[in-house]
């Protein structure tokens, strides 16, 4: 039994779509997941400027235009909530990627066993 060619058309264009939108959305996935990379990278490194200074060290955070002295303690508290805040967002892209990687690949696989099918 075989599929008419209209509706093989209609398939056919459906998959390449998902695919094509699964492929798209993976290249953004990536992209992002190296954004906060590179932010997960400049956290650490400001953690470890701030644990190498001396306790009475005076810690200046820019707020808009303005530098507020700011307790060591607290740079740290902000820099770690930063970090787990990163960590759940790197954790759910990489579930995203996960998920597209698949959606991705069944589509892949559907077009060719569609073409090489025949749809039947």
């Amino acid at each position: 039994m075989s599929i008419p060619n209209e509706a093989l058309q209609k398939l056919l264009q459906e998959i390449g779509q998902k695919r094509a939108f699964a492929e798209q959305q993976l290249g953004i996935v990536k992209q992002q997941k190296a954004i906060k990379g590179r932010e997960s990278r400049m956290l650490q490194l400001t953690a470890n400027e701030v644990e190498s200074l001396p306790k009475d060290t005076k810690v200046y955070e820019g707020v808009g235009k303005v530098f507020v002295c700011t307790p060591i303690p607290d740079v740290q508290k902000r820099l770690a909530s930063e970090r787990d805040a990163l960590k759940a967002e790197m954790s759910n892209l990489d579930k995203k990627e996960d998920y597209l990687e698949k959606t991705y690949e069944n589509s892949k696989n559907s077009l060719e066993q569609v073409l090489r099918g025949g749809g039947s």
